[in-house]
C-alpha cells in the first residue's frame, strides 16, 4: 500500500469516532420557573397566609440522539392520578418527546400545593371545588413550566464530563418508626418529636448518604442532581408557605453556585423524618438547613470526573400493577364520598382512595424508570417509599453509583415493606397507604430488571 493510502486510511479512522460522536453529541437544557401559590390558595394543611421563600419547579432535558429525557423536581407536597399524567404530557409536548421519558417527582414539603386533577373533579361534584388544590394556579404552573422547556432547548448546552459524588448528612434522618420487643411498631417519631424516648432511640434504618451527579460542559459544572431520602419537613400547617429545610439548603448551594442549576429529588423517605433531631420550634429550621447544606457541599466536593457521550445515555421503563389494599372498596369508599354528615377531611381521603381504585380497576400501570448515565444509575419511584427499596436498589449494583428519586405518582400515598404492613404505625395503616403488602414483591421484581 502506497503512502497515501495509508495515511488517507488513518486519517478516515481518526475522523470516524468523531463524526460519529459529533453526530450525537450530549447536550442539556435547564429551567427553572416560580411554582409559589398565591395568597388564599389551598396549601396541604391550611391556605397559604404568608409567603416565607419562593418555591420551585426546576427541571433538565437530555438531549441524545434518542428522544429527550426529561426529569423535573417540583416544591409540591404530591402530585398525583390526573395531575401527574397533566405534568408529564405537557412537559413531553415542550420537549418533543413521550411522557415515559419524563420523571416528575416533588420534594413533599407540607407547606405547599396539592395537584391532582382526578381528586379535584371527584371534590367539585360534591360542591367541595377548590378546598383540595387551586386549579388554575396549578394549570398556570404546568404551562409555565412547559413554555420554559421549549425555551430551554433552543439553547441546549454541551456536556462532556459526569461527576459522580456523595457524602453523609449529620443528624438529620432518622427512622419514624421505631419497634418495640414484640416487634410492633410503639412509637411514631414524626418529622418533629419531643418525646423523650423516641429522641432517644437509635436513628434506625436510614441512607445517611447524600449522592450528587454533576454534568460538566469542559471543567464547568451546568447542574447538579441531589438526592437524599428524608421529610423535608421542620414545622409547618402554620400558613406560610416555604421550601423548608431541603429547599433552603438548595438556595444555598444555589448561592455558592452561582449559574448553575441544582435540582434535588426526595429519595425513599416515607419512613424517613428529622424527628430525632428536630423539636419542631422555628428555631431548629436554620439548624436543619446548614446540616443539610453542609451535606450538600462535602458531595460536590468529593465530586470525581469523568468523560461521558450520548452513548453513555439509556433510559429504561417498567410498567407495574400496584396491588390495591383489601380495605379499600369503591362502594364504601364513594358512600364516604358523598356524605354531608362527614367533615371534609374524611370526605377528601374517601375521594383520594377512590381515584387510586379506579384507576387500578381500569388497569392502570405506573411506570417506573431508570436513567442511566455511565456507571449511575437513577431509579424514578411513586409514592412514599420506605428508605428500604433505596438500600436494596444500591446492593442490587454495589459496583455502580445508584441514586432514588421517590415521590413521582403520588396516587399510592406511602409504599411499605411486606413486613412493615404487619407491625403497625402509622405509614402503613389503612389512611395512609393504598397498597397491600404485595406491593415489595412487585416493586423490588421491577427494580432489578430496571438495574439489570
Amino acid at each position: 500500500m502506497s503512502a497515501f493510502p495509508r495515511v488517507a486510511l488513518g486519517l478516515l479512522m481518526f475522523l470516524l469516532p468523531a463524526a460519529w460522536s459529533s453526530a450525537a453529541p450530549l447536550r442539556i437544557a435547564t429551567f427553572d420557573v416560580d411554582a409559589t401559590p398565591p395568597l388564599g390558595s389551598p396549601c396541604a394543611y391550611r391556605l397559604a397566609e404568608r409567603i416565607l421563600d419562593p418555591l420551585h419547579c426546576r427541571g433538565i432535558v437530555l438531549l441524545t440522539d434518542q428522544k429527550p429525557i426529561v426529569l423535573c423536581a417540583v416544591d409540591w407536597l404530591g402530585i398525583g392520578n390526573g395531575g401527574y399524567d397533566a405534568w408529564r404530557e405537557a412537559l413531553a409536548q415542550a420537549a418533543g418527546t413521550t411522557s415515559e421519558r419524563v420523571a416528575v417527582h416533588v420534594l413533599h414539603q407540607h407547606d405547599s400545593p396539592r395537584c391532582d386533577f382526578t381528586v379535584e373533579r371527584l371534590l367539585s361534584a360534591q360542591g367541595l371545588a377548590g378546598r383540595f388544590m387551586d386549579a388554575p394556579f396549578a394549570q398556570r404552573v404546568i404551562a409555565q413550566a412547559a413554555q420554559a422547556l421549549r425555551k430551554a432547548i433552543e439553547h441546549p448546552r454541551p456536556v462532556t464530563h459526569i461527576g459522580l459524588g456523595q457524602a453523609k448528612v449529620e443528624k438529620v434522618a432518622s427512622n419514624r418508626r421505631i419497634l418495640g420487643p414484640d416487634g410492633k411498631v410503639k412509637y411514631v417519631r414524626y418529622s418533629s418529636c419531643r418525646l423523650p424516648e423516641a429522641i432517644a432511640a437509635p436513628e434506625g434504618t436510614i441512607d445517611p448518604y447524600l449522592k450528587i451527579i454533576a454534568l460538566y460542559d469542559g471543567r464547568r459544572p451546568l447542574a447538579l442532581l441531589s438526592y437524599y431520602a428524608t421529610h423535608p419537613q421542620s414545622y409547618y400547617g402554620q400558613g406560610d408557605v416555604s421550601a423548608d429545610f431541603v429547599g433552603l439548603a438548595r438556595t444555598e448551594r444555589d448561592r455558592a453556585l452561582p449559574g448553575v442549576l441544582n435540582l434535588h429529588f426526595n429519595g425513599a423517605g416515607g419512613n424517613i423524618a428529622a424527628g430525632k433531631y428536630n423539636d419542631g420550634s422555628k428555631q431548629n429550621r436554620p439548624v436543619l438547613v446548614e446540616r443539610m447544606a453542609r451535606g450538600m457541599k462535602a458531595a460536590f466536593d468529593h465530586l470525581e470526573r469523568a468523560p461521558i457521550s450520548s452513548a453513555d445515555v439509556e433510559w429504561r421503563v417498567r410498567r407495574v400493577r400496584l396491588p390495591v389494599r383489601d380495605t379499600l372498596n369503591e362502594t364504601n369508599l364513594r358512600a364516604r364520598l358523598e356524605d354531608a354528615s362527614l367533615d371534609y377531611n374524611q370526605r377528601m381521603m374517601a375521594a383520594m382512595s377512590l381515584a387510586f381504585v379506579r384507576r387500578a380497576a381500569a388497569g392502570h400501570q405506573t411506570e417506573l424508570s431508570c436513567l442511566r448515565l455511565g456507571n449511575a444509575y437513577v431509579l424514578h419511584m411513586p409514592g412514599e417509599l420506605f428508605v428500604e427499596y433505596q438500600l436494596a436498589a444500591q446492593k442490587m449494583r454495589p459496583q455502580s453509583f445508584v441514586a432514588l428519586a421517590a415521590y413521582g405518582d403520588y396516587a399510592a400515598s406511602y409504599i411499605g415493606t411486606a413486613i412493615a404492613y404487619g407491625q403497625g404505625g402509622y405509614e402503613t395503616g389503612p389512611g395512609a397507604s393504598r397498597t397491600a403488602p404485595e406491593v415489595e414483591s412487585v416493586l423490588m421484581s421491577a427494580i432489578g430488571e430496571l438495574l439489570k
